[in-house]
This record gives structure tokens, C-alpha cells and sequence, in this order.
């Protein structure tokens, strides 16, 4: 992988942006960390997600997918980046129990290893469902449904900038010996435009050697999503906050992490395509791209609120009944789903819509999208 970036650096003329640094570590064909066959999620990759943790964030989530599904003849579901597997086989399980099956359960999947470590699983898992679930290379058109996508926006390519005096650099990547270093060049008109509009929202220049990042594809992700979901409604889950905390004054140097073995740090520039390379999501420019995309803005709210008022009473109403050690080890769980210091504040869930008249009941409990 390194030999790879050093490769595209000298092509590049000795440095290439930081987003692309970060695509070829986590996609490049048979070399990025998403492309390659070492394990990523669970007790034996790197980090671990919600569906890992317990099967209730997947049945929670099906119980506000199957509120949508119910109104919409015909609806089928489209998991972009479904990891494991854990999620589909989850959600499948519950719609079964529900008897809302869609006629076809979608994986959107960029990494051929993945789709292969999902089949089997499912097979292993629901050989009776794995008739219903079709792999796709690209969004559909025209989709009636439910898109879900669980720590997906996290992944995406970002651009870093530095704000000094004298305007907005770029971080770039090039190349010192082996090692790969930062060097800086002049921004271009569309990131010193997106610091700019940074800094008219939260009222303040931001201060000399200021360092943070730029999605600038995520509004691009958003309006792809927008082009495909003819009616219906999605839900994406990641950790992330609004744009004002996002560039608070505190945050001088973002929000980039690294991880490597349940390990986090902050340099993404060693250990390429065996380190998961990730960025906390700005959710107010989500929200934005979906109003100028024509979606509606159903609910925003932290996972902990999402599973509280989605469902989660419901599925612990027989815990009682568990023999001691599976209680224990359900609470467990539950705790690291929704406990503010675990995964319960940092993670947020917005849901978009068309067409629909159904607001998910999940958002009757609490909802935060005035803070976007």
C-alpha cells in the first residue's frame, strides 16, 4: 500500500491532497484498507459497531424501517455498506418476525471481500432468506423504500485545512524517505469557499493555525441518495455533531482518527491500508444538502434517544425471564449502545424523507433537529 501512495504521489508530481491519500488507503483495488482481506469489525479488527455490540440496534431499527415499508406497496430496503453482515442478518430476522418482509433486502457494497464474508454469513445464518437479498454495485434509480447506512458517512474521503493569517492552506500528502509527510499549498476556490461559509455560520474567523477538516463529498453522497429514493426514507447513523461544535474553538485540530487494533490515534499518515482512517460527521451539512436535494428532514437525534423511543422497551420486555448470566450480558450491551460516556451521545441518527406522511416514532421522543 505504501509503495502504491508513493507511486501515485511521484505521478502527481511529488504530493497529492489528503482525500486522496485517504481514498487510496481505504479503497484501493486489492490494497486499501476496505479492498484488502484482514478483519475489520468485532473483537478481532479494529473497532466495533452497533450491530456488533447486540442484535437490539438492528431490531430496533427494523421496527422504524417496517413503519415506512408498511405505507409504500412494493418497498424494499438498501443497506449501503453493510460491514459483517450483522446488520442485514439482524434486520432480516425482524422483519420476518414482523411479517413485513421486502421483497428484495439490498446491499450496496464496495469491497468484493465483504460481499463474500456477508453471503456466507446470511447463508450460514438465514439460508431461507438469502433468496430475498440482492448485492449492487451502484444506487438504484427510482427506489421505493427504506435506505439505511450505519457508519458509512465516516468513511468518506475528506479534504484538511490549515486557516492562517494570510488565508486557507491545504494539507497534502507527499513523501521524505519512506515516510510520508504534510506539506501545504494554497486552497482551492472550493475549499477557502467552504471555510469561508465555516466561518459566516458560526460568527468568527477562525484563528491562525486553526486545522480541521472538510467533507466535501458528503453533500455529494447526500444528493446521490436524494437522486435515487423516489419516495420513502432513510436513516443514517454515525458519530458526529452540528457544524457550530464541530468548528468550536476548542477543536484546533478536527476531528480525524485512527484505528488499529481498538486502538485510536490521530495519524493517519503511517500504517496505510491496515488502519481505518474515519472523520467525525458535520450533520448540520448533511441537513443542509438534503433541504437543497428535495428530502425532508424527519428527525435528528443521539442513538441512545433513537433506540429508547424506537423500541427498545419492547424488546427487553421479557428480560426478566433471561437466565442471570444472559442478563447480564444483555445489559451490558444495551449500556454501550446508549450510555452518553459509550456509544449513546456521540453517535447521532438523522433521518431523511420523500412522499411519505409517516414521521418515524422514534423522533416522538426526542428530537434535535432545531440544534442543526
Amino acid at each position: 500500500m505504501g509503495d502504491h501512495i508513493r507511486h501515485r504521489i511521484r505521478e502527481a508530481g511529488g504530493q497529492i491532497s489528503f482525500a486522496e491519500f485517504m481514498h487510496e488507503a481505504l479503497y484501493a483495488p486489492g490494497l486499501g484498507y476496505y479492498s484488502a482481506g484482514s478483519s475489520k469489525f468485532g473483537s478481532d479488527g479494529d473497532f466495533i459497531t452497533a450491530p456488533e455490540i447486540s442484535s437490539v440496534f438492528g431490531r430496533v431499527l427494523a421496527r422504524q424501517c417496517a413503519e415506512i415499508l408498511r405505507d409504500i406497496e412494493n418497498a424494499e430496503v438498501l443497506e449501503i455498506g453493510a460491514g459483517s453482515g450483522k446488520l442485514a442478518l439482524d434486520m432480516l430476522a425482524m422483519f420476518e418476525e414482523m411479517n413485513v418482509l421486502p421483497a428484495t433486502y439490498n446491499i450496496l457494497e464496495v469491497s468484493a471481500d465483504l460481499v463474500e464474508r456477508q453471503q456466507r454469513r446470511l447463508q450460514e445464518c438465514v439460508p431461507h432468506l438469502v433468496g430475498r437479498v440482492r448485492w449492487l454495485s451502484n444506487l438504484p434509480r427510482d427506489f421505493d423504500g427504506v435506505i439505511v447506512a450505519n457508519e458509512v458517512l465516516d468513511a468518506l474521503p475528506v479534504e484538511r485545512f490549515v486557516r492562517r493569517d494570510s488565508g486557507v492552506s491545504q494539507l497534502c500528502v507527499s513523501v521524505s524517505g519512506e515516510n510520508f509527510v504534510w506539506t501545504e499549498t494554497e486552497a482551492s476556490e472550493r475549499l477557502a469557499a467552504f471555510v469561508a461559509a465555516i466561518e459566516t455560520d458560526t460568527g468568527r474567523t477562525l484563528e491562525d493555525g486553526y486545522t480541521s477538516e472538510a467533507a466535501l463529498a458528503a453533500p455529494l453522497w447526500i444528493a446521490d441518495l436524494a437522486l435515487s429514493l423516489r419516495r420513502g426514507a432513510m436513516f443514517l447513523f454515525d458519530y458526529g455533531v452540528s457544524r457550530r461544535e464541530y468548528y468550536a474553538a476548542d477543536r484546533i485540530d478536527g476531528w480525524l482518527r485512527c484505528h488499529f487494533r481498538h486502538h485510536a490515534h490521530s495519524n493517519p499518515l503511517i500504517n496505510p491500508g491496515i488502519q481505518d482512517l474515519t472523520a467525525w460527521v458535520d450533520f448540520s451539512s448533511l441537513a443542509e444538502a438534503a433541504v437543497n436535494n428535495g428530502l425532508e428532514i424527519l428527525g435528528y437525534q443521539t442513538q441512545s434517544q433513537f433506540l429508547m423511543g424506537g423500541g427498545l422497551t419492547i424488546e427487553m420486555e421479557e428480560f426478566s425471564d433471561l437466565p442471570v448470566v444472559e442478563q447480564l450480558q444483555l445489559s451490558g450491551q444495551i449500556k454501550t449502545l446508549t450510555l452518553p460516556g459509550e456509544m449513546g451521545e456521540n453517535f447521532k441518527c438523522i433521518a431523511l424523507g420523500r412522499g411519505i406522511n409517516t414521521t418515524p416514532s422514534a423522533f416522538h421522543f426526542s428530537d434535535r433537529t432545531q440544534t442543526l
